[in-house]
């Protein structure tokens, strides 16, 4: 079972490889660093969902 926290992390990191990938493709370096950013953030955000899920599955 996936929750929710797992969901959002996943969009953010592929929204983030996106904003990269456009950064890098248009030469910003500004919105390449958004999109590494966003992508750390979400790459955080999915770690957290995969503790909750451990956790509701040890209990």
């Amino acid at each position: 079972m996936v929750n929710k926290d797992q969901v959002k992390g996943l969009a953010k990191q592929g929204k983030g490889a996106v904003k990269e990938a456009a950064g890098k493709a248009t030469g910003s370096k500004k919105t390449e660093a958004k999109g590494k950013i966003e992508k750390a953030a979400g790459k955080v955000q999915k770690a957290a969902g995969d503790a909750k899920q451990k956790i509701k599955r040890a209990i």
